[in-house]
C-alpha cells in the first residue's frame, strides 16, 4: 500500500511523506477497521538506527563540521529554548498542567525531525549551506531532546528534580552515547579495512551497525542517536577507504530500497494513530485540545523564526573572523532554515513512550492530551512547512545552483589533466599505439571542452546552460545504444549473459551522469 501511495504522491508532486501521513489519516477513520497501536519502543529500535544512520553516511563531515556553529545553535540552543518556552505557555493555558508536564511536552515536540527534513527536502533545490545545516541539526537534536524527555519524564514520576544533577546527566548522557558509536565506528572500521570482506559481506555489516550503536548505547542508558550519528558520519567519512566500487554500489541499492520502504510506513504509521489518540482524550473536549495544540504548534514555528536570525547575525557582529570566513548568509536563506521545522516520528514516539501509570499507581496525568498535541504539531508542522517550501523557495526566489556548474568543470579539468600526466610519466612505452593515442586524446578532449568552458564561464557565465545540453547528449547516447542491444537480444546474435552485462555497464553509466 506505501508504494502505491508514493506512487500517486509522485503523480501529485506532494512531498510523500506529508502525502503519507494524510492518507493514514483518512484511512485511520474507515469503518471497520481495528485501532493501530504500537510499542514506541519498537519504533525506536527498528526505524530509529537504519534512518538515522542512512542520514548520517550522506552527510559531508566536511560540510558538517564546516557549519558546526548553525547546527549546534540549532540542534542544542534551539532545542532547549523551545522546550522552555512551551512548559511556560502551556502552564500558562491548559488547566492544571504543572512545569514537568510541560518540560515533557517540550521535549517531545521541540525537535525538527532527521526523516522527514530529509525527505520533504530531497526533491526541493536549495543552497547546499541550508541543506547542510537543517540535515546536520536533525541529525543531532534528536539526542537533546530525547535527553530533555528523560529528565522530565524521571522528574514527574519520582517528584524531584536536581538542576545540577540534570545538566550533569545531559552532558555525559550525550558524551558518552558519542564515544560508544565512535568506539564501534572504529571497530566496524578494522573489520573491514583489514579482514578479506566482499561486497555481500559489507553489506551485511553496513546494516547491522546502527543496531549494534545504538543498542549498546541504550543498554548503558546513554544517547543512541548520537551513538549512531557519530558512528555514521565516522564511517562515511572513511568509506574510500574501506570499500570498493562493487560494495559501494551493492549498499547504495540494498540502503535506498530499504530506506524507502522504511519511511513510507513510519509516515504512514504516523496518520493511523489519529483515530486511537482521539478516542483516549477524556476530561477535554475535541476543540479544546485542538485549540490547545494549534496555539503550541504556532508557539514552536514562531520561536524558531525569531530563533535563526539574531543566531546568524549576531555571530557576525561580534566576530571579524566569521565576517571574513563565512559568506553572507541573506535573509531569504536564513528565513527558509527558520521555516523548515517539520516534526516527525521521534516527536510521536516519544509521546508514545510516556507510561499509562506513575510510581503510585496512578494514571499518568494529561496522558492523552499531550499525545494529541504532540500529534497535532507533527501534523500541522509537516503539512503547512512542508508542502508551502517549494512556493516559499519560488517566491523568494532562491538560486541552489551557486557556482556548482562551474566546480564541476573544475573537477573535471582537473581529473583529465592528472590522468594524461600519469599516462605520460608511466606508459611513454605504449606512445605509439593505436588504442594508447585514444585514451590519450579522449582526455586531451576532456581537457579542452572543460577548460573553454570555463574561460567562457568566467566572461559570459554560460556554464549553467551549456552543461544540461551537454549531460543529456551523453544521455541519449546511452540510450541508443541500449536500444541496439534490445535489438541484438531480439536477434539472438549474442550470448544473453553479455548483453545484460553491457545493460549493467550502461545502468551505470546513465545513473552517473542523472546524479
Amino acid at each position: 500500500m506505501c508504494v502505491h501511495l508514493i506512487m500517486l504522491s509522485d503523480k501529485l508532486r506532494i512531498s510523500y511523506p506529508i502525502f503519507l501521513v494524510i492518507a493514514g489519516l483518512f484511512i485511520s477513520f474507515i469503518p471497520g477497521l481495528p485501532d493501530m497501536q504500537f510499542d514506541p519502543d519498537l519504533i525506536f529500535l527498528i526505524f530509529l538506527p537504519p534512518l538515522l544512520y542512512s542520514a548520517a553516511w550522506n552527510t559531508a563531515w566536511n560540510d558538517f563540521w564546516k557549519n558546526k556553529r548553525p547546527i549546534f545553535l540549532l540542534a542544542f540552543g534551539l532545542v532547549i529554548a523551545t522546550a522552555s518556552a512551551v512548559a511556560w505557555f502551556s502552564t500558562s493555558i491548559i488547566p492544571g498542567f504543572t512545569l514537568p508536564l510541560g518540560f515533557l511536552l517540550g521535549g517531545i515536540i521541540s525537535p525538527p525531525d532527521a526523516i522527514a527534513a530529509t525527505s520533504v527536502m530531497q526533491n526541493l533545490k536549495m543552497p547546499k549551506r541550508v541543506v547542510t545545516i537543517l540535515e546536520g541539526e536533525s541529525l543531532i537534536n534528536d539526542a537533546s531532546s530525547l535527553i530533555l524527555f528523560r529528565v522530565a519524564l524521571a522528574t514527574i514520576l519520582t517528584g524531584q528534580f536536581a538542576l545540577v544533577k540534570a545538566e550533569t546527566d545531559f552532558v555525559i548522557v550525550g558524551l558518552m552515547g558519542t564515544v560508544i558509536g565512535l568506539t564501534l565506528a572504529h571497530i566496524i572500521y578494522a573489520i573491514h579495512r583489514f579482514l578479506p570482506t566482499n561486497a555481500s559481506i559489507d553489506t551485511a555489516i553496513s546494516l547491522i551497525s546502527p543496531y549494534l550503536m545504538y543498542i549498546a548505547a541504550e543498554h548503558f542508558h546513554f544517547s543512541g542517536v548520537l551513538s549512531v550519528v557519530t558512528g555514521g558520519l565516522f564511517l562515511s567519512f572513511r568509506s574510500q577507504d574501506i570499500f570498493s566500487y562493487n560494495s559501494r554500489l551493492q549498499m547504495h541499492n540494498v540502503w535506498s530500497t530499504i530506506v524507502f520502504m522504511l519511511n513510507g510506513v513510519v509516515f504512514i504509521l504516523i496518520g493511523l494513530q489519529l483515530r486511537s489518540i482521539i478516542n483516549g482524550i477524556e476530561g477535554y473536549s475535541i476543540s479544546q485540545a485542538i485549540m490547545y495544540a494549534l496555539l503550541i504548534s504556532l508557539l514552536i514555528m514562531l520561536i524558531r523564526i525569531a530563533w535563526v536570525f539574531p543566531g546568524a547575525y549576531i555571530p557576525r557582529l561580534l566576530s571579524k573572523k566569521i565576517r571574513t570566513n563565512e559568506p553572507d548568509p541573506g535573509w531569504k536563506n536564513v528565513f527558509i532554515i527558520g521555516w523548515s521545522g517539520m516534526r516527525g516520528v521521534v516527536s510521536l514516539a516519544s509521546a508514545l513512550a510516556i507510561p499509562l501509570t506513575l510510581t503510585d499507581g496512578k494514571a499518568f496525568p494529561h496522558r492523552d492530551l499531550i499525545l494529541f498535541i504532540s500529534f497535532v504539531v507533527i501534523l500541522f508542522t509537516l503539512v503547512l512547512q512542508g508542502l508551502s517550501l517549494p512556493f516559499l523557495i519560488r517566491l523568494l526566489k532562491i538560486n541552489p545552483a551557486g557556482d556548482e556548474a562551474s566546480l564541476e568543470l573544475a573537477i573535471r579539468l582537473r581529473l583529465a589533466e592528472i590522468s594524461l600526466d600519469y599516462m605520460d610519466e608511466n606508459y611513454k612505452e605504449l606512445a605509439d599505439n593505436d588504442a594508447y593515442r585514444r585514451v590519450k586524446d579522449r582526455y586531451a578532449r576532456m581537457i579542452e571542452i572543460a577548460g573553454n568552458r570555463l574561460s567562457a564561464a568566467s566572461k559570459e557565465d554560460n556554464a549553467a546552460s551549456f552543461l544540461p545540453k551537454y549531460r543529456q547528449m551523453l544521455i541519449n547516447l546511452v540510450t541508443i545504444r541500449r536500444n541496439e542491444l534490445k535489438k541484438m537480444r531480439k536477434e539472438n546474435s549474442f550470448p544473453d549473459e553479455l548483453i545484460r552485462k553491457k545493460e549493467e555497464e550502461l545502468d551505470l553509466e546513465e545513473a552517473r551522469l542523472r546524479r
